[in-house]
């Protein structure tokens, strides 16, 4: 999979347009494009833009991922002029802008059960079928080629008319991997665009996305400071990524997003006194991170899903500075670029005391973070070069040992010719 070249260094920032701003809208939502500029995003993922269902609706607005019609936007966010002038705004800010794609069931009122009813799965009384208990959806039948071609044709609308640059993709192993390849297939035709699936497919890499999730290292994470998992789960989790994965798949990082955040808890709740340790340590491993929204302010609360439930941007904004440095490690270091741009992966861990170095090299640009993943002091040493606090700015001398506090993270760099 060729990436587009404005993936190489780029961080991306899930948006939720519903509790981003006390409007909700796209007019109101791009004010903040300035902003995320100066947070350092390059891609700003849209969760669902589409208007949503309202037979067996969820709460009193929906479920974003209840799509009524693929082809408008939902009314709550503005008109089709609002959301063209936010990807407009973006694209002058240097942001680029994918929106989430739900391919594998529409709303139970959707416009495709009147105008395509044999796109549905049914039962044997003829009744569409729900996913799971996901009761405000209906089931999409994926097998047919027919419906293949249409979803194909609502996609390429947003790539024409309103010039978005990708997708991130529902569910996407709960599709035929065939149906992802004619879907590349076909809005390659209109331009390359960055597609990222939710799922953990290594197939769907060779055939159709760019980028898939890391689940498994999202949960590892969690596991290190919820005392489930230990460094050597960390060790197991990167050699699994070896085996499985071509250093070219890129692999989304994160320490929360929508799913995560409602129903699972914020990285507080997760991640506690460690939360700002995992969001440096999602920067410095190979992967593209992601930041949802409302971590640069702490958030700290759960939002709800299917009712108004705005951002508090006041509440702590030292998060906000944290990201600054990271997406500016990012861009700046070579060895930290995503894929093939990127530098050489390694790691060493010691099972006693809990501690982990990454180290991420690309010719003489170097990037080292010591993480000490518990709740007791250990002892780190630096390279045997001298190195650069990337954080603090101090200089730190060769073979140097460290005294760690617990969940402490230091990040060292080097340029040597």
């Amino acid at each position: 999979m060729k990436h587009p070249d404005w993936t190489k260094n780029a961080t991306i920032y899930e948006l939720n347009v519903r509790q981003f701003t006390p409007e909700g809208t796209f007019r109101a939502t791009q004010q903040h494009l300035v902003r995320l500029k100066d947070l350092g995003i390059g891609i700003v993922w849209l969760m669902p833009i589409h208007p949503i269902g309202e037979l067996e609706r969820k709460g009193t607005l929906g479920s974003y991922y209840s799509v009524k019609d693929y082809t408008a936007i939902n009314p709550e966010f503005g008109d089709f002029d609002d959301f063209k002038a936010f990807v407009d705004e973006a694209h002058r800010n240097g942001i680029r802008v994918i929106i989430d794609w739900v391919a594998n069931h529409t709303s139970r009122d959707a416009v495709w059960i009147t105008e395509h009813p044999d796109w549905y799965k049914r039962d044997s009384a003829g009744n569409i079928r729900v996913p799971y208990d996901w009761t405000d959806v209906a089931q999409l039948d994926t097998n047919n080629r027919h419906m293949w071609q249409g979803m194909a044709s609502c996609m390429k609308y947003w790539i024409s008319a309103a010039n978005i640059d990708g997708f991130r993709c529902d569910m996407a192993s709960l599709l035929p991997v065939e149906f992802w390849e004619y879907i590349r297939q076909e809005i390659d035709k209109e331009h390359r665009l960055f597609m990222l699936a939710e799922s953990e497919d290594p197939l769907l890499h060779r055939k159709a996305f760019n980028a898939t999730y890391y689940w498994d290292l999202h949960h590892t994470m969690n596991g290190l400071v919820q005392g489930k998992n230990t460094v050597e789960d960390l060790d197991r989790c990167f050699k699994k990524q070896h085996t499985l994965f071509s250093p070219n798949d890129m692999r989304l990082i994160f320490t929360s997003n929508h799913d995560e955040n409602s129903w699972n808890g914020t990285e507080f709740e997760r991640m506690g006194i460690a939360a700002r340790q995992m969001a440096v340590f999602s920067f410095l491993i190979p992967g593209m991170p992601l930041i949802y929204n409302g971590q640069e302010a702490a958030l700290s609360h759960r939002l709800k899903f299917f009712d108004k439930d705005s951002i508090e941007w006041n509440v702590n904004r030292n998060f906000e500075e944290l990201y600054k440095k990271l997406t500016a490690l990012k861009k700046e270091h070579e060895a930290l670029w995503n894929a093939e741009w990127g530098g050489s992966f390694g790691y060493q861990f010691n099972g006693q005391s809990k501690t982990f170095t990454v180290e991420r090299k690309k010719k003489g640009d170097i990037v080292i973070g010591l993480f000490n993943f518990s709740s007791n002091t250990a002892s780190a040493s630096t390279p045997p070069y001298p190195t650069t606090d990337y954080l603090k700015g101090s200089v730190h001398g060769a073979s140097r040992g460290i005294r760690m506090l617990p969940w402490q993270y230091i990040v060292l760099v080097n340029s040597i010719s």
